[in-house]
């Protein structure tokens, strides 16, 4: 299960967090400190027929398990990889007679193997599922109510002749995968797609300014470096996206992981400022920004649901009225104004709009880099969609720019592997060239595109998600 780097890492008791994980090395930018195969995953409910059961990558013809029709894969290399972990789900499945949630069928995945290898601790994992965190002392009423429906749905499902475990053992697990269970994407990176747990890196603790990233790649999590980390230093990562104030993400933190966050970044509130950032000359009275606060909240409700119903055109006329109405009031760093930005301008370029989207683009891109650590993922990730969208719509110069900077993040956030940094790569030549071919002769470049784009329609960007970016860490909602 465990592929390496177990050395790299021990285990300690972290002040005011309890577990974590020091490293026993020095470590650099795009280091990989160690990487972990799930020890148990599932796919997620919506996404079981488009997504391979064994390697979580996306395809269009999946082959299907005969038996009970339920589990899909990419070939019989992964249907054969499968099976020790589908066996039990297989007949399960088929004397149930349906498929119960994906909540249920990873509690299931996890039992059955704890009941092929005891709970203990299995090769290369530093702490066993048994001993991970489950936090249901802490549970609302809401969550109380949510794990009895649960549980009860996995007695009717689990079979009488598998071994059997107590209730509170049950909801244990249950526990563990609400507040241990990590997003797994699709080859690209760009949707999620299933949930898994994955022992060593649940003792990874959070800060919003951490020294390391996960990535999943090739059916592995990769815990990566950031930066400079010194032998004996905590390793971090952020359980949730940086882009809100110290408030907001303590109270999000506190709602799904049960603590409180004591990160510098939230003690000081750093950046806060900049989240909130309103104009200077003149400054807006505390009362204008109130009401442009409440103003932006309920248009962002109206885009959801304009967006929720696939309105686009609606989505860009919302987005464009808020930020006219922001520009005297907010920075370009303010939260309002980005989430504005980010949606006008991923629509616009769904809508291959892309001269708009591109300006749009660049001022979100602008403000994130004040914001952002300048290796976050999420940052690669917008000035890359920034890149492609100034390359679709002819600025040259601007769309290479971006692309090489997207892939100097990426280069460490998600390695020269991942399928994403080499699309990067792709991309980053192909613009070399046409800038090489725009520096040598304008007029002929703008002419040559022309008669491409005629003979050869844009690509089109992927429809806008009505779900968020992946997070790190699932959540059950």
């Amino acid at each position: 299960m465990t592929i390496g780097g177990m050395e790299n890492v021990e285990v300690f008791t972290s002040e005011g967090k309890g577990r974590g994980l020091k490293a026993t090395k020095e470590f650099w930018a795009a280091d990989v400190i160690f990487a972990e195969r799930a020890y148990s995953a599932v796919v997620f409910d919506s996404l079981v027929n488009v997504v391979c059961h064994t390697c979580f990558k996306r395809q269009e013809k999946l082959h299907r398990c005969g038996q009970c029709k339920f589990a899909h894969y990419c070939d019989r290399t992964c249907q054969k990889d499968a099976w020790l972990n589908h066996k039990n789900e297989c007949s399960a499945i088929k004397r149930y007679g349906k498929v119960p949630n994906e909540n249920i069928r990873l509690a299931a995945r996890v039992m059955w193997r704890v009941e092929r290898e005891g709970g203990g601790l299995t090769e290369g994992c530093l702490v066993s599922v048994d001993d991970l965190q489950s936090h249901v002392e802490h549970f609302g009423e809401e969550e109380k109510k949510e794990l009895r429906g649960d549980v009860d749905a996995f007695l009717q499902y689990w079979p009488p002749q598998s071994q059997q475990f107590s209730m509170q053992y049950i909801s244990r697990i249950f526990g563990v995968i609400n507040c241990n269970g990590f997003t797994l994407s699709d080859q690209r990176g760009l949707q999620a797609v299933g949930v898994g747990i994955f022992p060593n890196l649940g003792l990874v603790n959070h800060d919003c300014w951490p020294n390391c990233t996960v990535i999943f790649n090739n059916g592995k999590i990769e815990l990566r470096a950031l930066g400079k980390i010194s032998e004996g230093e905590e390793l971090t990562v952020s359980y949730i996206d940086f882009l809100n104030v110290s408030e907001e993400r303590k109270r999000q933190l506190k709602k799904q992981y049960y603590f409180d966050c004591t990160c510098e970044h939230c003690q000081k509130g750093l950046k806060d400022d900049l989240f909130l950032g309103v104009k200077d000359d003149p400054k807006p009275s505390q009362e204008v920004v109130k009401e442009m606060i409440q103003f932006s909240k309920d248009t962002l409700e109206k885009i959801d649901k304009a967006r929720s119903e696939g309105l686009y055109h609606k989505v860009v006329k919302l987005c464009r009225e808020c930020l006219q109405k922001q520009e005297p009031v907010f920075a370009d760093t303010n939260i309002y104004t980005l989430r504005m930005l980010s949606t006008v301008s991923e629509v616009l370029s769904y809508l291959q709009a892309f001269e708009e989207a591109s300006h749009y683009a660049r001022r979100m891109v602008d403000g994130y880099m004040k914001l952002y650590h300048p290796n976050n993922a999420q940052l690669g990730m917008a000035i890359m969609r920034t890149g492609l969208t100034n390359w679709h719509a002819g600025n040259i110069e601007v769309g290479h720019s971006m692309i090489c900077k997207a892939y100097g993040i990426l280069l460490v956030t998600h390695g020269p592997s991942h399928p994403i940094t080499k699309d990067l790569e792709a991309m980053r030549m192909q613009t070399e060239m046409e800038l090489r071919m725009f520096q040598q002769n304008e007029f002929m470049y703008h002419k040559m595109r022309k008669a491409a784009l005629n003979n050869q329609p844009m690509q089109v960007m992927a429809e806008p998600s009505k779900e968020p970016a992946p997070a790190l860490f699932h959540k059950k909602q």
